[in-house]
């Protein structure tokens, strides 16, 4: 735990460092409508692997809730109550709630009771006494593991997962602003959006959380399916968490929740989140073969290369980067296992290196550079202006 607190803290120095330097915003001008299709769209696309194949592990719970979903969220979503459209807001609790309450009949009705240990782990809603091992208040504080541990490999390899998480939450920002039929963030926003990520990260090693501070793609695609994009919202929720982390029962009972719940709800949000990609091509020119190879390519390459990493390490309990400098092992392997980072990659080279200069309507620019800039569109103040008078602090450019 300490070493891993220590990763964190070098780490975070990564986004902190491109985000409030303006250095990301100097790189996302060589970014184009065209090169964030594939990148936005795997943000979705490439946790495949999290959705029916979860759900395949306990189906009598994971496609209830994958339909249910689904007909709440779509099909009833006009149904309101006192004008309020109450399955298109709050479609995702009533069926976690409904779906949830039918695992707990099944666990204590003994229906999980001689069923393999795979399908007891994805099933059942006592999994290892959760509930009643958990304390009833426990407030964290920083260093509560001790002092954090440095070491180089262990700090290289997570600045490249600091990286990939870098390049998905920009795809996931450019997602959510458009889902919440926002601007494009501006070169600036996002930037700043990612220095306060990299800060987020800073707090997670200090308090010893296991895992940085990453963008929720599933909260994107719910953004969404809801149709809220206030970030009141947001703030009121980030205060309920804080409070809730103290009550050691309380995080307890949601983790009781079968995953395969989880894994049906992202089969929805996370195919949503890789179709707002998809809808940066009305930007674009696709009878161009030029867009129609970078977009193909680069979407292709971002789903392959993974899962060539992936099988090599499965059978050879190693990745395919196997040298002598375990450091450079866990940078390289961790950087090519993201397909939105692999997608990135070659999408941004072969759309600056590939007929560029005479292309620039055929990749969307004519309507992307204007949102480059902070005042290049009126709306912007509305949609990314700071509360408490903290532009001062962060000034548009």
């Amino acid at each position: 735990m300490r070493a891993v607190q220590g990763a964190l803290i070098v780490a975070s120095s990564i986004q902190i460092i491109l985000g409030y330097s303006q250095l990301w915003a100097i790189c996302s001008r060589f970014f184009s409508p065209l090169g964030m299709v594939p990148v936005i769209s795997l943000v979705g696309f490439g946790l495949f692997d999290r959705g029916f194949p979860v759900v395949g592990r306990c189906v009598e719970i994971g496609i209830p809730m994958l339909i249910l979903f689904i007909a709440f969220s779509q099909y009833l979503k006009n149904f309101k109550t006192r004008h309020l459209p109450i399955m298109e807001r709050f479609a995702l609790l009533i069926t976690i709630t409904v779906i949830w309450a039918y695992a707990h009949l099944l666990t204590a009705s003994g229906a999980y009771k001689h069923r393999p240990d795979l399908t007891q782990m994805n099933c059942r809603t006592d999994k290892a006494n959760l509930i009643s091992s958990a304390p009833w208040i426990k407030i964290p504080y920083p260093l509560q593991w001790g002092a954090p541990t440095f070491d180089a490999g262990h700090a290289f390899g997570m600045m490249a997962a600091v990286l990939v998480s870098l390049i998905e939450s920009t795809g996931a920002y450019k997602a959510a602003s458009r889902l919440a039929s926002a601007t494009p963030p501006p070169a600036h926003v996002l930037s700043r959006g990612i220095g306060w990520q990299g800060i987020g990260i800073l707090l997670s090693g200090l308090f010893g959380t296991l895992s940085g501070s990453s963008v929720s793609v599933e909260n994107v695609g719910l953004l969404g399916s809801t149709r809220v994009g206030s970030r009141r919202v947001i703030q009121i929720s980030a205060g309920f968490m804080i409070f809730f982390s103290m009550l050691g029962k309380f995080g307890a009972f949601f983790a009781s929740i079968p995953f395969t719940i989880f894994a049906a709800v992202y089969c929805v949000l996370f195919g949503l989140v890789a179709s707002v990609g998809l809808s940066f091509l009305q930007f674009t020119n696709m009878n161009s073969m030029r867009n129609l190879f970078i977009t193909g390519v680069a979407l292709f390459l971002g789903l392959s290369v993974p899962e060539y990493f992936r099988e090599y390490t499965a059978k050879a309990l190693h990745g395919p980067a196997h040298t002598r400098a375990g450091w450079f092992n866990d940078f390289l392997n961790t950087i090519f296992f993201s397909s939105p980072t692999v997608a990135l990659i070659v999408a941004v080279f072969l759309d600056n290196t590939l007929d560029y200069k005479d292309s620039a309507k055929d990749r969307g620019m004519p309507w992307w550079v204007k949102f480059r800039t902070f005042k290049g569109d009126t709306r912007n103040e509305e949609f990314y202006t700071l509360p408490f008078n903290l532009n001062r602090f962060f000034p548009p450019s």
